[in-house]
């Protein structure tokens, strides 16, 4: 835009600096931010937008000092490069299909140098240590420091991605391979970043509810630009930034590139994400340019080099570093005849040398020295770097996937970094640390030993809680007698009493993904308090009602509205609170089951991975228990799922004392023995009497099944029902049907599919290695083996998850009903017929069982068939 009066424009420009000379930041806002409201409240639209100028946000005069030993912190930053550099090279020499990641490290090896010198708090008896979320590309480079720190030997080096002999290094960052090690698995891109976000969020949760020290652990998530385009890694932002989340710092290493390309060719990333971040209340931070730049900035009076900075592009920015100095010289400084001038005392290697933010420990350490002083707000530190620094093909579009480098560039890579390996010992690829008392290492314990030791560590155990007698759930295990009730209200009844106990209640932490009222909970709003960091400020419109939306400071429940992947990440941090506070703490979480699994299934692997303790309770669960949402709703395949994630236990109970047992057990493993697994229970919203616990059923509910109903009374013919959740109440009312046609049948409550089939494969296991060793028998087969007749299996989940534990099932008879197809709307009576679950589905499969082996005549069961009503032409429900 032209200036059409200079003069003017300089007086107002001349007057901003003077109030900025003597008067401060706070009065030049101040009057800027009147003159806004000004414009607003006559419509001229305001000129400026939510980024700023393409430069650092810190200027060089308020930049804090690093107060370190440069050269001797270049020195040993130069040396994890070096082993980062041949930790994977030699493991490709080995074995050219184990990979590795190079380029990510190279580019952001000094953003975490500054961080382990000065910033990254382990844990101490005063101090409980900060959680850091590395970039999972990242991973040599962290290997490499705790190398030369003597945490890992070389032998450890030397098994990268080489873990089954059990002295390798796990390929990312995974807590369940690396136990002592690893905090946070974090390399499924967007995972760390909405985790750290509630992670820091439960931080506030701990210390607001007295369970930790105020103020004092910072949570650090190390992200790439390019992970930014997962929806996770953006998608929990406004959280941190509506919750002020100050303890919470995001680095993101801005390399401009991604895996196959530029992150933004066409535009520019840092930019972007200014705006997204500042959008949601957050202090932004950008280190773009290195401290050799200062000069440039410091003599652009009339703002020409900032303006070709601004419109030059993130793919032009990647060619000036995957050229060289000449090109830089041309193509950026020549697009202006006078910033070509600036430059011309420079020769092409000064060009060149012109450095970028990330990759400069002042401009790094002034921006984090920013970060943990900001008070109110999260903070994201925007840092740009060059992808493979200092390698063969740095700012390339191949540097990703290299993992290996011939001997010139290993040459040219040491040489750069003063590496001491002479020419004839490259080949080999030495690993390299000094003596134990020379200065670097000196150094390298001094910078630790101030920040109270090694890093990363993981605590796997914590103190142990006792688990609450099984008697505490008396009111449960009794039955409801006449009334009918749902599983998730007997669930409610379940928690409500477990909060009261004195060791376990405070430490159960309800979450809820905005159902509370749908899973007959919102009693507990008022009892134990929704978690607010700044309390209730406002008066519920149900205040004047015993269950009102009570919102506190020390709440202990936590309410995350329609947000199962925010919720998720709770789960995880609650669930891991035992390593990463020493505070044991048991989340319960329940959902929409079909919103389980399904939609976070990469967050419920990652919890695995991260030893996660807890519950989930997958509401309304079933094909056809929900009966009236439709497709969209009705799980049949959430149990499925679960028995994916080797470390999560799944349960499918019909009934309240069911239900009551298995959690009981749960708590007991996992607060006082402090197992690292965790609980999938679904529980219906279908009432019916729930009947007091039998004798001695106990151990069946846990392993699996149980004998609920044995045949009385002199029967020809024989069957074995099995059957789960709601669909075992229609496997007894087929009992009935059977007996009329002089069927007996045994009924078993099948609490766990999966569990039956875990223990049936452990039992394979055990006698394929043991062949001259009597044969174990699975618990199927103990408990099948002697029974007379065909097997018949029925649930509201597909038929794959009655069919795990066919092969353990003695009777070649083994008949499976299940829901497998799209849900639908209508009663439960036609959904259950639509699906072929229903008791006269039931029956009719344990008449063409027993048809099959020849004890009835196959008559028999058409006859059953055109008795019920069923229509022999009817449509597969898998037919779409």
């Amino acid at each position: 835009m032209q200036d059409l009066d200079p003069v003017e424009t300089q007086e107002w420009l001349d007057a901003l600096e003077s109030v900025l000379d003597r008067e401060g930041e706070d009065r030049a806002h101040y009057l800027m931010t009147r003159m806004g409201e000004l414009a607003t409240r006559s419509g001229t639209p305001l000129p400026y937008g939510i980024t700023t100028p393409y430069r650092n946000t810190i200027p060089v005069t308020r930049e804090a000092k690093m107060p370190g030993d440069l050269f001797m912190e270049r020195r040993i930053r130069s040396l994890v490069r070096w082993n980062a550099l041949a930790m994977v090279m030699r493991a490709n020499m080995k074995d050219p299909d184990l990979g590795g990641h190079i380029s990510t490290f190279a580019s952001s090896a000094t953003l975490y140098d500054i961080g382990f010198n000065y910033f990254f708090q382990a844990p101490t008896e005063e101090h409980g240590g900060d959680l850091i979320y590395y970039q999972g590309h990242a991973s040599p480079g962290i290997y490499s420091r705790a190398f030369l720190e003597g945490r890992l030997s070389e032998d450890q080096m030397l098994n990268f991605r080489q873990e089954v002999d059990g002295q390798g290094l796990s390929s990312y960052p995974h807590p369940h391979l690396m136990p002592d090690f690893w905090q946070f698995p974090t390399v499924s891109m967007g995972l760390g970043p909405i985790t750290a976000i509630y992670q820091a969020r439960f931080m506030k949760y701990l210390e607001n509810r007295g369970f930790i020290p105020k103020g004092k652990q910072r949570v650090w998530c190390f992200i790439g630009d390019g992970e930014c385009d997962e929806p996770e890694t953006l998608g929990a932002i406004s959280l941190a930034g509506r919750e002020n989340l100050d303890n919470l710092v995001f680095v993101i290493n801005c390399n401009l590139q991604r895996l196959d390309g530029p992150v933004r060719g066409n535009s520019k990333i840092i930019q972007e994400l200014e705006g997204v971040f500042k959008g949601a209340n957050w202090n932004v931070n950008k280190v773009v340019w290195g401290r050799l730049w200062d000069p440039l900035f410091a003599a652009d009076e009339d703002g020409r080099m900032q303006r070709r900075m601004d419109e030059a592009i993130d793919g032009e920015y990647q060619n000036y570093k995957a050229k060289d100095g000449a090109y830089v010289r041309k193509h950026f400084f020549g697009a202006d005849p006078e910033l070509l001038k600036r430059v011309e005392s420079m020769s092409d290697e000064e060009v060149w040398k012109l450095n970028r933010g990330g990759h400069d420990p002042y401009k790094v350490y002034a921006a984090y020295h920013q970060a943990v002083n900001h008070k109110g707000q999260p903070t994201v530190i925007l840092a740009k770097t060059i992808k493979g620094y200092a390698r063969a093909g740095e700012a390339k579009n191949i540097a990703h996937n290299t993992k290996k480098v011939d001997i010139d560039s290993l040459k040219m890579f040491r040489d750069r970094f003063d590496i001491p390996v002479n020419d004839s010992q490259l080949e080999e690829l030495p690993f390299y640390r000094p003596a134990e008392d020379s200065a670097e290492m000196r150094y390298l314990r001094k910078c630790r030993d101030k920040l109270g030791g090694s890093l990363p560590q993981r605590r796997p155990k914590s103190f142990s809680i006792p688990t609450p007698p099984l008697d505490t759930l008396k009111a449960v295990l009794d039955g409801s007698g006449e009334r009918e009730i749902s599983t998730t209200m007997a669930f409610g009844r379940i928690l409500s009493q477990l909060v009261k106990d004195k060791d376990l209640g405070k430490r159960i932490v309800p979450i809820l993904a905005d159902e509370a009222r749908t899973f007959g909970m919102e009693g507990m709003f008022r009892q134990l308090g929704i978690y607010s960091p700044v309390g209730q400020l406002y008066e519920p419109v149900d205040r004047d009602q015993v269950m009102y939306y009570r919102e506190e400071k020390d709440g202990q429940i936590l309410q995350e509205g329609l947000n199962e992947a925010g919720a998720f990440s709770s789960f995880i941090a609650a669930g891991t609170a035992y390593s990463n506070y020493n505070q044991p703490m048991l989340p319960v979480y329940i959902f929409y089951s079909m919103f389980g699994f399904q939609r976070i299934g990469d967050l419920a692997w990652a919890a695995g991975d991260a030893q996660t303790r807890g519950f989930l309770l997958g509401g309304t669960a079933g094909r056809t228990t929900l009966n009236g949402e439709g497709l969209q709703h009705e799980d049949g395949h959430s149990h499925i799922l679960a028995s994916t994630i080797p470390n999560c236990r799944s349960y499918d109970p019909t009934y309240g004392y069911e239900l009551a047992v298995i959690m009981h057990h749960g708590m007991h493993e996992m607060m006082e023995l402090q197992k690292s697994v965790y609980y999938y229970i679904t529980v219906m919203n279908e009432n019916y009497q729930q009947p007091a616990m039998p004798q001695g059923v106990e151990e069946g509910i846990l392993k699996g099944m149980y004998l609920l109903e044995e045949a009385k009374g002199d029967f020809k013919h024989r069957v074995q029902l099995l059957g789960s959740g709601t669909i075992l109440r229609e496997v007894r009312a087929a009992v009935d049907i059977l007996a009329k046609m002089g069927v007996g049948a045994d009924v078993w409550s099948v609490t766990s599919f999966n569990e039956l089939r875990r223990d049936g494969l452990a039992v394979d296991h055990w006698n394929r290695l043991h062949p001259t060793d009597e044969p174990r028998k699975s618990y199927v087969e103990q408990c099948l083996e002697g029974r007379e007749g065909p097997v018949i299996a029925s649930t509201d989940y597909m038929k794959l998850f009655a069919d795990q534990i066919r092969q353990w099932v003695p009777s070649r008879e083994y008949q499976v009903l299940g829901t497998d197809g799209f849900g639908r709307s209508d009663s439960r009576a036609k959904l259950r017929d639509f699906f072929e679950v229903d008791r006269r589905w039931v029956a009719v499969a344990a008449l063409q069982a027993l048809a099959a082996r020849g004890a009835i005549e196959r008559t028999v069961v058409a006859n059953a068939i055109t008795e019920f009503g069923i229509d022999p032409e009817k449509r597969n429900p898998l037919d779409c």
